[in-house]
């Protein structure tokens, strides 16, 4: 089924068989420009920017997948299901729960626990730790050793609440669930690899952080966190 209701391009061998999915469209378009080569702009429904084009010689889609699990949802299903891709390396950024975090920090997601029910809605699975793919971890730590860039590995929280009324709540899912910092997609991206048996991981810079308050810009969030765009194109997958 391509064209999909949300991904405009007719031929799917223009999609790469790996996809980085940060969730600003425009950090999509400034990856695209700042480090692949022959771009070729593979959607642009609902601005939600795609592009294919080579890294060091090795073919690379990048794409938006807007906010929360439903938007991340429908882009990484219908990248999985209809366009063949394997892969999706999610690039995004996170609140710091852990005070040992600070701004710039990357962490890789070993799994995300949720209160969604997002899996479960999916006929997915019932549980509410959903874990990224092992062996694309293993080649996504290698690429950070390589460049030399210090890596987190954790369990991180995905929630579907970005203005929580009570704001310590943070505390008690990091004590008791051990998410080190808070996105809002990554447990539907692993949920979709679970439902069409292909890979997931997660990539994320923190932002800011709930324990000290501090706090990047919004341009900072889509031009300046390229130590994990860098970790994730140097990927081999």
């Amino acid at each position: 089924m391509i064209p999909t209701p949300h991904i405009e391009l007719k031929d799917k061998d223009l999609i790469a068989k790996t996809v980085l999915m940060p969730g600003d469209p425009l950090r999509a378009k400034f990856i695209a420009e700042t480090y692949l080569k022959d771009v070729v702009e593979i959607n642009s429904v609902r601005n939600m920017f795609g592009y294919t084009g080579t890294y060091k010689g090795k073919k690379i889609t990048v794409m938006g997948s807007g906010m929360g699990m439903p938007s991340i949802g429908i882009y990484s299903y219908e990248l999985f299901k209809f366009y063949d891709v394997d892969t999706i390396i999610r690039i995004g950024s996170a609140g710091a729960y852990s005070p040992d975090l600070k701004l710039y920090d990357v962490v890789l997601a070993k799994a995300a626990w949720s209160e969604s029910t997002y899996a479960k809605t999916m006929g997915v699975s019932n549980k509410k730790l959903l874990k990224a793919t092992p062996a694309v971890n293993k080649k996504i730590k290698a690429s950070a050793k390589k460049l030399g860039i210090p890596l987190h590995e954790s369990v991180i929280h995905s929630s579907d609440v970005f203005y929580r009324i009570n704001s310590d709540e943070y505390k008690d899912i990091f004590a008791k669930h051990g998410a080190v910092c808070v996105e809002m997609e990554s447990f539907a991206l692993f949920a979709n690899a679970l439902a069409t048996g292909k890979n997931a991981a997660c990539l994320l810079t923190i932002s800011d952080s709930l324990v000290t308050h501090e706090a990047t810009s919004s341009e900072e969030r889509q031009k300046a966190f390229t130590k994990m765009m860098e970790i994730a194109l140097n990927t081999k997958l």
